[in-house]
């Protein structure tokens, strides 16, 4: 009889090899959370850099009217040196005020104080970049091709800067007041990617993750996570939490079964006979 023959079983995953009968899915590694940080230091931070930005527009501005000359470079290449290096100050400075922002939220009392308090940095964008694109524009002192490429470059940088600076994930002080105390000192998880905590480090939404890491609601909110997972958020029964907007009308947890509200009202019924 011929002997059987040993396959080597590779994973389609990994392209490492694993043995015959193990387990294809591996528990994730879970990470602690880095530390909430200081929001004033970083809004500081994020001010002192919008300053830097604005003595880079200053001094493009400076080279457009010939004030400033540096021998070695061209005019174009010296403009397009001081915006590139205005930009850079302006998305690393609102990075700094967004993550402050997520640290400590701003009120949703004032909608108009909200939404300006959480996109400063679009506002530092517009000061530190529209100006030298209307004085490029309007500039009869240099030439045509310098005119073009450099304010080609400067509105591109102004777009640029203000995506960067726009929140696309904001959250109010409110939310964060009622996640703190719905959740407590609870850990909860997070993915590398997302906008999305969970109270469960084995919820379905994270199957795709092979590295969690854990921490408090607000060490997550600080970490740009600022809706509770919809699944989990059903799975607990919690409410009053901002969640994200997946629908889980037909989810079921697997611990809680289908017919619950009717097994909890046949004694009710009980009762009344």
């Amino acid at each position: 009889m011929a002997e059987k023959k040993k396959h080597k079983i590779v994973s389609a995953s990994t392209g490492k090899e694993v043995k015959a009968g193990a387990e294809s899915a591996k528990k994730p590694v879970v990470r602690q959370a880095a530390p909430v940080g200081n929001a004033g230091a970083l809004r500081a931070g994020a001010v002192i850099l919008w300053v830097v930005a604005l003595l880079f527009e200053v001094l493009a501005f400076l080279v457009l009217y010939g004030k400033v000359n540096l021998q070695f470079m061209p005019t174009l290449w010296q403009l397009i040196g001081f915006l590139v290096l205005d930009l850079v100050c302006v998305v690393i400075g609102s990075q700094l005020w967004k993550k402050a922002n997520h640290i400590k939220p701003a009120s949703e009392e004032s909608p108009l104080k909200f939404w300006l308090w959480n996109n400063m940095g679009v506002i530092a964008s517009i000061i530190c970049f529209m100006p030298i694109i209307i004085l490029i524009l309007i500039s009869k002192d240099i030439d045509k091709k310098t005119k073009t490429i450099a304010s080609i470059v400067a509105i591109v940088a102004l777009l640029v800067g203000g995506a960067a600076g726009y929140d696309w994930n904001p959250v109010s002080q409110e939310q964060q007041k009622a996640a703190v105390e719905v959740l407590g000192d609870g850990e909860v998880y997070w993915a590398p990617f997302g906008h999305v905590y969970h109270t469960h480090d084995d919820c379905g939404a994270l199957n795709r993750s092979d590295v969690l890491t854990k921490g408090t609601v607000e060490e997550a909110i600080a970490s740009n996570r600022t809706r509770l997972c919809s699944f989990c958020a059903k799975r607990d029964h919690i409410h009053g939490v901002a969640t994200d907007d997946v629908d889980v009308s037909d989810y079921v947890p697997e611990d809680e079964p289908e017919d619950e509200a009717e097994t909890e009202a046949e004694p009710e019924a009980e009762a009344t006979k």
